[in-house]
């Protein structure tokens, strides 16, 4: 049934939402309906004076919390206000979607005093709906009390490619079935935590070893083989009604010959997305600041129209964009002289204000202020880090079984070897086996001089010891324990993140797998060394 819209309405009207979308989206001009399409983000810790601009002068519908300005939460907090602030002083009060990367594991966006999870993979070794629904909970609980509204999670992405270094322990599995019913655990955690979740990155980008922030990777898969592995996840999704999905600046060249991206592609993004797959939420870009979408389209400009006209309703930018940047004066222009490409744009604009009003009208939408008392005893989530031990637990998978469980004999001399931004591995070694436990430190991001230099120094070392605890995270990490394997010693692995470099350490006596460096992982890594419960998460991938 329509209702007349009063003149003076604003977004907090009391109107049914079809109704008001559509009053709103005719009541902006051009240029407020192109900025609500529009995401940025900062650098720094408080929002610049050139968001703020973008926001007081011309409505910016959107901003991005990136993870170089999070390092105080409470700043954070008070980041949030100020610009949702200053939305409200626009005449329409049309608020702003709020958004970041917290997907739990190795990405999370948003620092501070949040919750550092297990991830995305330790879930996917428990296999258990519970663990990806209460993850999800727990990591929104944190947000909301932030006042960010958004989360570009649940990442479903098929770790179909093992030598992916941008996915790997983001990803869930290579089951596309088991890693739908994940996705769809997470999607509603979120929403019951009141924070809208995104899954990305459309079409699936494990089937790559390429990173597309440096260039457009190609996946070499035709329709047939994409449409039964890797939309599978984003059908589950679709299917109970996800929010948002995030485009992936990707190339299939055995669908699109030209190498057009899927974030650029009407094809993919209408035609798949959108009509064959029936979604009806927002369609959000990756980064259009990555080169894996500019390089092709020949300019961010007309990358952003590209984006447009392929059927995405946000597009997002790692940097808040000058005032008088061509992203903006070319497609308003554009808007002008071109009736077809505005009727995009409104559209676009006017599923942005729906959502917009789905969201904060309903019952627990993120607080536009967030209350600083709150945000001290909200974050971290004290009944999530009780979960999340419990879920790292449930996680560890006993990959090879040697001489386990390690109990410590008279006189025997242990060395611990790991990363020295790991801390909670050598704490929660010396716990267990004794602070008299030597070290061998070296670097997470090693580069391959310093690598063969460590390799060669950790022989010499070893010698003097009985058993070797070694953290391996990453490839380099893996090349130096190889070094081990012709002294003959008890090697124990603890393997993080993605474990395939140490699928193939048959010389080592145990592997155990903990798929993150959370201390939660690490707490129940050593608990499982230790004896003090059986592991029995599986490995997510196949060797």
């Amino acid at each position: 049934m329509n209702c007349e819209v009063p003149k003076n309405a604003d977004f907090w009207s009391d109107v049914p939402n079809d109704e008001l979308a559509d009053f709103l989206a005719d009541s902006l001009d051009d240029s407020e309906l192109l900025s609500q399409i529009l995401m940025f983000g900062w650098a720094g810790a408080e929002p610049s004076d050139l968001l703020n601009r973008w926001i007081l002068e011309r409505g910016l519908g959107s901003v991005k919390v990136f993870g170089w300005n999070t390092d105080d939460t409470n700043q954070v907090a008070r980041s949030v206000a100020e610009v949702q602030e200053k939305a409200q002083k626009r005449r329409f009060k049309i608020p702003l979607f709020v958004a970041t990367d917290q997907e739990g594991g190795w990405i999370r966006h948003v620092k501070g005093d949040t919750t550092e999870t297990p991830g995305n993979m330790a879930i996917g070794a428990s296999g258990i709906l519970y663990d990806s629904y209460m993850s999800a909970y727990y990591i929104s609980r944190e947000l909301n009390a932030l006042g960010i509204n958004m989360n570009f999670a649940p990442t479903v992405d098929l770790y179909t490619n093992l030598q992916s270094s941008v996915i790997g322990s983001r990803s869930f599995g290579e089951d596309a079935k088991t890693v739908g019913e994940l996705g769809v655990a997470f999607m509603q955690g979120s929403i019951d935590a009141g924070v809208i979740p995104t899954a990305k990155h459309f079409p699936g980008h494990g089937d790559t070893s390429l990173d597309s922030h440096g260039k457009l990777p190609e996946i070499e898969a035709d329709f047939e083989t994409l449409e039964n592995r890797e939309l599978i996840p984003f059908k589950y999704l679709v299917e109970q009604k996800i929010p948002a999905v995030m485009s992936g600046h990707l190339s299939f060249p055995k669908i699109i010959a030209n190498g057009e991206p899927a974030s650029l592609s009407h094809k993919f993004l209408t035609e798949i997305l959108r009509e064959k797959l029936g979604f009806k939420g927002l369609i959000i870009t990756d980064d259009m600041m990555m080169n894996g979408a500019t390089m092709y389209a020949g300019s961010v400009s007309q990358a952003f129209t590209a984006a447009i006209k392929a059927g995405n309703d946000i597009i997002l930018s790692s940097t808040t964009a000058e005032l008088n940047e061509n992203l903006w004066t070319k497609n308003l222009s554009l808007m002008q002289s071109d009736e077809e490409f505005r009727q995009i744009v409104k559209n676009a604009a006017r599923r942005v204000i729906y959502e917009k009003l789905v969201y904060f009208k309903g019952k627990n939408a993120a607080p536009l202020k967030p209350d600083q008392a709150e945000v001290s005893r909200r974050v971290p989530d004290k009944d999530g880090q009780a979960f999340f031990l419990s879920q790292a637990c449930r996680s560890i998978t006993l990959y090879k079984r040697g001489d386990f469980p390690l109990k410590r004999k008279e006189n025997e001399r242990i060395l611990l070897c790991g990363q020295k931004e790991f801390e909670p591995f050598f704490k929660e070694a010396r716990k267990r086996y004794g602070q008299d436990c030597a070290q061998f430190q070296f670097s997470y991001e090693l580069g391959p001089i310093e690598t063969d230099w460590m390799g060669n120094h950790i022989t010499g070392i070893a010698e003097s010891y009985d058993t070797i605890i070694f953290c391996v995270a990453n490839e380099r990490s893996a090349q130096i324990a190889q070094r081990l394997k012709p002294l003959k010693k008890r090697v124990i692995i603890l393997s993080v993140l993605t474990p395939v470099p140490v699928l193939d350490f048959d010389w080592a006596d145990s592997i155990l797998c903990g798929y993150s460096y959370s201390p939660f992982s690490f707490k129940a890594l050593f608990g499982a060394l230790n004896g003090e419960f059986a592991p029995r998460g599986n490995l997510p991938i196949k060797k």
